[in-house]
């Protein structure tokens, strides 16, 4: 498993009875994680003093149950980078800390790789990925289908002073997109794909990954330059493991250009018990 241990400003407290204790810079918040399947715990005491818990509902869906005064949003930093963190409507803070550990990796490859890099990152969310890459001094195209996570990427950016980064915004869907920039000729060395296990796109299309993610590969093939420098794809889907993750890497990306996929598990540490969560699975093709 490849871990995220180099954050100051997050910290995984506790895990126990399906929920996470996480410290995001001085706000401790609750959340549920339905893998955590252990009843135990270090019985930390942040449990009982977080400022906030997402409370599942019977129905779908959940609320924040607010225990102490928050700011509507706050910053936290990993290196260079600066985030701005939230709590939403669907649990999330508008950050997964999991993938600092794809943020160095990618940022590694292209400070060596000593040329011009092309990145295209794609169901980018709030901007990790590209923030990481663009700090790295590659050249970004950030795609994401939702207008309010483009502009808090954004924001993110500013944040981090890579405002004025080469850096293309764009709203859209994804595979609409990647049809358009196949046409024109556009080609990447650097490819970052974060897809959702369920989505929408920009006119409310339905999007699954298992029925999706064979055609998105193989679309993703053909946007790659003649000398590629990386794909890497994530997944937090529970029936898409990290093998069955490295088999479709190597019949799409790696049968092409005949190299070797490796795929692993990626998680944060756990302060109370020392051991890693697991939080999905990364697959990466590497060229250089």
């Amino acid at each position: 498993m490849r871990i995220s241990d180099k954050w100051q400003d997050y910290c995984l407290i506790d895990t126990a009875d399906g929920e996470r204790l996480e410290r995001w810079g001085d706000v401790v918040l609750i959340r549920p994680d339905p893998q955590i399947i252990w009843k135990c715990s270090g019985a930390a005491d942040e449990w009982r003093s977080a400022h906030a818990k997402y409370n599942r509902s019977s129905s779908g869906g959940g609320s924040w149950d607010y225990r102490r005064k928050l700011p509507e949003s706050w910053q936290i930093r990993y290196g260079e980078l600066v985030f701005m963190v939230k709590p939403t409507g669907f649990k999330h803070t508008g950050l997964f800390p999991e993938q600092a550990v794809n943020w160095d990796y990618c940022s590694e490859l292209i400070r060596a790789a000593g040329r011009p890099i092309n990145v295209l990152n794609l169901f980018a969310y709030t901007g990790g990925a590209t923030l990481a890459c663009a700090n790295a001094g590659a050249s970004v195209c950030h795609c994401d289908a939702v207008k309010g996570m483009v502009d808090w990427a954004r924001t993110n950016a500013k944040l981090s002073g890579l405002a004025d980064k080469p850096i293309r915004w764009i709203v859209d869907d994804a595979m609409k997109f990647i049809g358009r920039e196949i046409r024109r000729g556009t080609r990447y060395d650097g490819i970052i794909l974060d897809p959702p296990s369920y989505g929408r796109g920009t006119n409310g299309e339905m999007w699954k990954l298992e029925d999706s993610i064979y055609e998105l590969m193989m679309s993703v093939t053909e946007l790659l330059s003649d000398k590629p420098l990386f794909v890497l794809l994530n997944s937090y889907t529970t029936g898409l493991s990290a093998s069955v993750m490295s088999y479709l890497m190597e019949m799409t990306v790696g049968q092409r250009f005949g190299i070797e996929v490796l795929s692993e598990e990626i998680g944060i540490p756990v302060k109370q018990t020392g051991m890693p969560l697991p939080c999905g699975s990364t697959a990466i093709a590497r060229f250089e």
